[in-house]
């Protein structure tokens, strides 16, 4: 596709005057950016506001953007499970992880696995769930470079570099996008994504509420947009006494994904930048403005479909590369003026930019708080983590990178079915280790952690990654569930029975550093 100039220009001045703000975010206040818990954590000083934009900006990603609505113009209405997924998550929010805040800043925690190590004393668990939650979010990080080149190709922006080495490299776009990430995230850390996180939830909502308006009274109304949908797929499918069926599989889908959201590091990392508990309680209650605003983002998919811009020849090519995900920038291109346009882009590709360097500054922080700081250097100085935990944050993003380019897009995705089952695992040592002081131990949630992995690797292998829902049959009744979740139900079965177990067998004392008071 040719580039349209004014939607070029106006994409490429809102897209780096936007970034650039993370630059200069730090010269708005003294901050110390060589101690973590301001790097890393934004001092721990962000108020409802900021932390509104900020968890806004983390949760709902670029690749929300795109993804959502592409498989609500594949699949119809089982793309909505995002909708009853962002609404089932905030009851999490306000009763979960407050309790996690107060623990976290009373002992100075900066990762989950730090209050995993704290609370029972284990190295070795605490290093699971670091390593869990790094392999889990570094495709998430890929998957948002993927939403910032569906947008470059929309816009024309195919450029192509002859590398003596290489060869030609088709990708030059994606690369600069990757450097100004890389470089501001490095030079800011979480202040310049505060920053970037308020300008990002404004192009968002001028985006979507434009074209929730716009493109349906250009179409003749919302009648007629469904009207145009496949009636077969407007409606989920009902299930039989042998097989529970499509609707308990989309609620299955919606709650795994709701219990996974709180447990990646990007979202720890959000919440403990917050400066109180109630800040966290207050946005439980503010953020679900935006899942009204991702509920409009899904109408998008069946939108492109009552367009009918998949057969339209100019964006054959679009459609070829990426499949459904090119529904919405074909829409944009469509519907709109080409000023517009730039600017709907501008907003994905800034909402690509918020999460993944959330998502790069938390596995910086996993990386030097749990492993080097805990294997490798114990007495390294608060300087020297910091940048430890930078250069780790560019590693993560290079490895993203990785994925994206030298690899066939399929393999990110499919890992990132694979990120959902294995950061679930995580949720008995970080979330009922709020609530049960004495029932579980070290040994016994290592043994459901591992059944877990194991278990919820081979479903997904057994799917050839092509799903997420596996079909455990019971009794002669066929569940389809995602792996998620039965994973985590056998994960939690064997932490509970081996942690009965080995206290039957050890008089060994807890080795519990957190008390009953820290977590109020």
């Amino acid at each position: 596709m040719s580039a349209n100039p004014v939607a070029l220009t106006v994409f490429l001045v809102l897209f780096f005057a936007t970034a650039g703000l993370g630059f200069y975010a730090t010269r708005m206040k003294t901050v110390n950016l060589s101690d973590l818990g301001q790097w890393g954590l934004g001092g721990r000083s962000f108020g409802t506001l900021i932390a509104w934009f900020l968890l806004g900006g983390d949760i709902y990603t670029a690749y929300t953007f795109v993804a959502v609505p592409a498989l609500v113009a594949g699949a119809g209405a089982t793309g909505f499970f995002a909708v009853p997924f962002t609404i089932l998550m905030y009851p999490v929010l306000f009763v979960v992880m407050p309790r996690l805040w107060s623990v976290a800043h009373k002992h100075g925690y900066v990762t989950a696995a730090d209050f995993v190590r704290g609370r029972f004393g284990s190295r070795g668990l605490a290093l699971a769930v670091a390593a869990t939650g790094i392999v889990a979010t570094i495709p998430y990080i890929a998957l948002q470079l993927m939403g910032m080149q569906i947008v470059f190709a929309g816009i024309g922006l195919n450029f192509t570099l002859d590398l003596p080495v290489i060869g030609a490299f088709h990708d030059l776009p994606l690369l600069v996008a990757f450097l100004v990430l890389a470089i501001y995230t490095y030079h800011s850390g979480l202040h310049g994504t505060a920053i970037i996180s308020v300008a990002k939830g404004i192009l968002v909502y001028v985006a979507v509420l434009a074209a929730v308006i716009v493109i349906p009274i250009e179409l003749g109304g919302y009648g007629k947009i469904f009207a145009a949908a496949d009636p077969k797929t407007l409606l989920l499918g009902h299930g039989t006494a042998n097989n529970l069926g499509p609707q308990f599989s989309f609620a299955s889908l919606a709650l795994g994904s709701a219990l996974a959201l709180w447990l990646y590091p990007h979202s720890i990392t959000g919440v403990f930048s917050s400066s109180s508990r109630s800040v966290l309680k207050r946005n439980a209650f503010l953020l679900p403005s935006f899942t009204f605003a991702l509920a409009l983002i899904a109408l998008l998919g069946v939108m492109a479909v009552a367009v009918g811009v998949k057969g339209m020849p100019e964006y054959a090519e679009g459609y070829r590369i990426f499949g459904n995900n090119f529904a919405i920038p074909a829409l944009f291109l469509h519907s709109f003026s080409p000023w517009f346009a730039g600017l709907a882009f501008a907003a994905i590709g800034v909402g690509a930019l918020v999460p993944a360097a959330i998502m790069a500054i938390s596995c910086g922080n996993l990386f030097t708080r749990n492993i080097y700081k805990e294997f490798i250097a114990p007495d390294c100085t608060p300087a020297t983590e910091s940048k430890v935990a930078k250069i780790m944050s560019l590693a993560t993003k290079l490895a993203a990178l990785f994925f994206v380019v030298a690899l066939q897009s399929s393999y990110a995705i499919n890992l990132q079915l694979l990120g959902g089952i294995w950061i679930c695992q995580t949720l008995p040592s970080v979330m009922l280790a709020l609530y049960t002081p004495r029932q579980l131990n070290a040994p016994g949630l290592l043994l459901g952690w591992l059944a877990g992995m194991a278990t919820g690797t081979w479903m997904a292998v057994a799917l050839q990654f092509k799903g997420a829902v596996y079909s455990l049959d019971l009794f002669g009744v066929t569940i389809p569930c995602y792996a998620a979740i039965i994973a985590l139900l056998l994960n939690i079965l064997i932490a509970y029975v081996a942690s009965f177990l080995v206290r039957t067998i050890s008089n060994a004392p807890v080795r519990d550093e957190t008390a009953a008071e820290d977590y109020l």
